[in-house]
């Protein structure tokens, strides 16, 4: 009898489909990626079998982890003391940074103030432009005073003459503005698309790290904010750091999102005028409007920006409603926080502001996102509706809760040196359990703690409304 047999043969490849951001694999097409959930991001990459891989040589030894010099890493100050304290001291040779911001925002000019400064100190510095000419550049470098002749700067839009300009200049600071208008030749894709960024990053990465440089890339952001590109460029750079700021005011911020030799909750304040940009360590006075005399419908809030605290009045308008339905409009406030506000102080303060326009908003461009600037803003409308001027150099600082309490926010002795630093003579904070109304200094400056917003308004003597409730 005739026997029949099989030859196994190994399964061909096979084609499977892979995410550019995340690196989610799925084994057909889709349009979005069902891990991060980018759309576009899905692409056909070929799967061989499994091979086995044979060992190779090692570029270097594995040594003891103490044996493995330390100095190597250490922070050099980048001449801006600003982002030197977001950076966590300074630039990090053979690091790199990855600066993301929206157009026009002072991403080139505070990287060009970062290169003359570290110029400046003898130390070769490379500016590699690929958004401008290297004629606008100078400038930018003549108004700003940022003309030195250890500063080089070169107009490139391609990888190769990249890497060729840092193997001729030899610089210790390299500044590409911007990724995205990098090139690499034989790569798929135009400049500025996923495979070119990841390439040109991972290629910049490399030279940072095998000639211990440093690093700087300019990032684009997209309308949502987030960095442009793929989510892979923040996984392997260093540092990423978010450049902000509004259109209509000069304030500037430096935010670290991602730091390998430092902290992530640090910000630095610039000043971004007509000639360059200048640091500002003691940001409070942009964000307090000095009265000349007492103003009803303003309070001073204390928040924390990273590790710093920041003092930003707030103020409000209570009006008659103009229109059926009254508005409720607010400028560097949470509207979401503003109605939960209103909400607690007509149920439990018998202040009713549900048939008046409201009007929220803070000094100097500033964003009060955190909770502990809750009780500022109920003292505000408080003092608002009654026409009653808030009492000179106060400040607050508590998380108002749907019964109507005071929270505890973190930091509070540091938020209280910094007011008493700056000459506020009165505070009023949440009450610590079982001393509710109690007193007590801090360098100079009165602390007074209230267990809910009822009582708040009450030492305040904002509470005109409370009076005829209980009257009557």
């Amino acid at each position: 009898m005739a026997s029949t047999s099989r030859t196994l043969r190994p399964a061909a490849s096979r084609a499977t489909y892979r995410c550019s951001e995340c690196g989610w694999a799925t084994a057909k097409w889709v349009g979005r990626c069902g891990e991060c959930q980018a759309w576009g991001s899905v692409a056909e990459v070929g799967v061989t079998p499994a091979g086995r891989t044979t060992a190779t040589p090692v570029t270097t030894p594995a040594v003891p982890i103490g044996s493995v010099p330390a100095d190597e890493a250490v922070h050099v100050a980048s001449g801006v003391p600003e982002l030197d304290r977001v950076l966590g001291g300074g630039l990090v040779p053979g690091a790199a940074v990855l600066l993301a911001g929206e157009p026009g925002v002072g991403k080139s000019t505070l990287l060009l103030e970062v290169a003359a400064r570290t110029a400046a100190r003898h130390q070769r510095t490379l500016y590699i432009t690929g958004e401008e000419s290297a004629a606008q550049v100078r400038l930018r470098a003549d108004r700003t005073d940022a003309v030195h002749d250890e500063l080089y700067l070169a107009a490139e839009t391609d990888l190769g003459a990249v890497l060729t300009h840092i193997e001729d200049v030899r610089p210790r600071l390299v500044v590409v503005d911007s990724v995205q208008t990098i090139g690499a030749s034989g790569v798929d894709g135009v400049p500025g698309g996923v495979t070119q960024v990841k390439e040109v990053a991972a290629a910049l990465v490399r030279v940072a790290k095998t000639r211990g440089i440093t690093v700087v890339l300019v990032g684009h952001v997209t309308k949502d904010g987030s960095i442009a590109g793929p989510r892979v460029l923040e996984h392997i750079v260093d540092v990423v750091l978010h450049f902000e700021g509004e259109s209509g005011s000069r304030f500037r911020m430096v935010r670290a999102v991602k730091n390998r030799f430092g902290p992530v909750d640090e910000v630095g304040c610039f000043d971004l005028g007509p000639d360059g940009i200048t640091a500002v360590t003691d940001p409070t006075g942009i964000f307090v409007e000095r009265h000349h005399g007492r103003v009803a419908g303003t309070c001073v809030a204390v928040t924390m920006e990273g590790r710093r605290p920041l003092l930003a009045e707030v103020q409000s308008l209570v009006a008659p409603a103009s229109q059926e339905r009254p508005r409720r409009t607010t400028s560097g406030v949470d509207g979401s926080r503003l109605a939960m506000v209103l909400a607690v102080l007509q149920q439990h303060c018998g202040i009713g502001l549900g048939q008046r326009d409201v009007f929220a908003s803070t000094v100097g461009g500033a964003k009060l996102t955190e909770p502990a600037a809750d009780l500022a803003l109920a003292i505000a409308l408080a003092s608002s509706h009654h026409l009653n001027p808030t009492p000179g150099g106060v400040v607050a600082m508590g998380e108002i809760g749907l019964s109507g309490e005071l929270r505890r926010v973190r930091d509070v002795q540091q938020r209280l040196a910094e007011a008493a630093r700056l000459g506020f003579e009165l505070a009023v904070v949440p009450a610590e359990p079982g001393s509710p109304g109690s007193f007590r200094a801090v360098d100079g400056m009165r602390v007074v703690e209230a267990p809910d917003v009822r009582t708040a308004l009450r030492l305040l003597h904002l509470d005109r409304a409370l009076k005829v409730v209980e009257s009557g």
